[in-house]
């Protein structure tokens, strides 16, 4: 028997991944998830087909004016086209469509041999993904008491709120802004000019520690949106919910200042934790070889798809840091979140997003039903992500009423074309 005849023994039937080609990508819009999730669906000329997800509230062009590029491509060449794609990305949501392909590629590789996607990233270390829940805010420390405990009766083991000024903006005293400034969004946390106060952090410090005396410190508890405050306000913040033994800080300022972190990092002694919004390994650098963080926390839907994620938490570890995921999209995302989560060794918690949306679990045909059970999720061994296919009854639920319906046709895309060599 040839070598070439036994390999093939192991292939799915209907599939010769040599001679596969990408025929098509359509992409399909879901809403209330509570985000805005955008699944795409790469087709190919022998039947298969691979999904992938933008990354939440970001846009469907992000990869459909990629479609162009792929088109006649093999998908088990996935870093080939990975190379020729990721250009087109950036921070943020704008990473989002090079993400949904490189995951949708993995997908169909997966399928193409009948392997699971961890196997493709070179096997895996755990068989099922701690998770955590976001959990909703509530100014009441009872009621956010009352929600916390909630989720350990779902089940969760890993949990996370919310701790900032959001809690106290309707508080005399608490804040110290210029005018207009509170409640702002679109200004980098530097130059808000927004203070807390003494008194608006021994309130939040109030609240934290009536939620710890009835939760308890054996659970990990993280936090996350603090606002938009400058650095000072944070290490003075942060210093003072210390003795809570937080699991970390998230987002406290933009990942873009590594300096900021470094300060922030040596001046508190809870983790620090950012990264969600990155694009590419490369980006992490700054802040891990300064030591800025102690919790890497990319998201697979904004960094560059699996492989990228994987090399993210492999560089993390060799700087001695931890690698928790971002994750607030459908079941698509999770999975591919939880074959790269499986595949990286110092891999410690996965987010969801949607604990509170049964119908969640339903988007996705051949899974476990809930998918997050006991606070985990089972590592799946059937081929790619790990599904069969969508439940598009279950989709139409979620459709936008001024949406498109499922997968419409994408063909205008099919020849957009630009000279994309970076060099003369």
């Amino acid at each position: 028997m040839s070598e070439t005849t036994s390999v093939e023994q192991h292939v799915t039937p209907y599939s010769r991944p040599s001679d596969l080609r990408i025929t098509d990508l359509v992409a399909l819009r879901l809403c209330r998830l509570p985000m805005d999730c955008i699944i795409i669906r790469i087709d190919t000329n022998q039947g298969i087909s691979g999904y992938g997800e933008v990354r939440d509230w970001g846009s469907e062009t992000y990869a459909l004016m990629l479609k162009s590029r792929i088109l006649g491509e093999n998908p088990c060449n996935i870093d080939q086209i990975f190379r020729k794609i990721k250009q087109f990305g950036h921070h943020a949501r704008q990473g989002g469509g090079v993400s949904a392909i490189e995951m949708a590629l993995f997908d169909l590789a997966g399928k193409a041999y009948g392997v699971p996607a961890y196997q493709l990233l070179g096997g895996k270390f755990r068989d099922s993904i701690l998770c955590y829940s976001d959990t909703p805010s509530e100014k009441d420390p009872a009621a956010m008491v009352a929600q916390l405990k909630r989720r350990m009766g779902q089940g969760y083991r890993f949990l996370k709120m919310d701790i900032g000024i959001d809690l106290v903006a309707d508080l005399p005293g608490t804040l110290n802004a210029p005018p207009g400034m509170i409640g702002t969004r679109d200004i980098m946390h530097p130059f808000t000019g927004i203070q807390i106060t003494t008194k608006g952090i021994d309130t939040l410090v109030e609240y934290v520690g009536a939620i710890r005396d009835q939760i308890g410190y054996e659970f990990p508890l993280a936090a996350d949106h603090f606002g938009h405050l400058n650095l000072e306000s944070c290490i003075r913040l942060g210093r003072a919910l210390d003795p809570f033994t937080l699991a970390w800080y998230e987002d406290m300022i933009p990942w873009q200042f590594a300096d900021q972190y470094v300060r922030l990092a040596e001046s508190v002694t809870t983790p620090i934790c950012t990264g969600e919004d990155v694009y590419l390994k490369e980006n992490f650098r700054p802040l891990l070889e300064k030591r800025g963080i102690a919790v890497v926390h990319p998201d697979v839907m904004t960094v560059g798809g699996m492989m990228e994620l994987k090399k993210v938490g492999d560089e993390a570890q060799d700087h001695g840091v931890a690698m928790a995921l971002h994750m607030a999209g459908s079941p698509v995302a999770a999975l591919a979140s939880v074959h790269a989560a499986a595949a990286t060794e110092n891999f410690l918690a996965l987010e969801n997003h949607s604990a509170d949306i049964p119908a969640w679990n339903h988007l996705v045909n051949g899974l476990l039903d809930p998918i997050v059970q006991d606070g985990v999720i089972r590592v799946p061994e059937t081929p790619g992500l790990g599904f069969t296919d969508l439940n598009l009854d279950a989709c139409r639920e979620f459709l936008h009423p001024d949406d498109p319906g499922i997968f419409e046709s994408t063909d205008f895309w099919n020849s957009e074309r630009s000279h994309d060599r970076l060099w003369s």
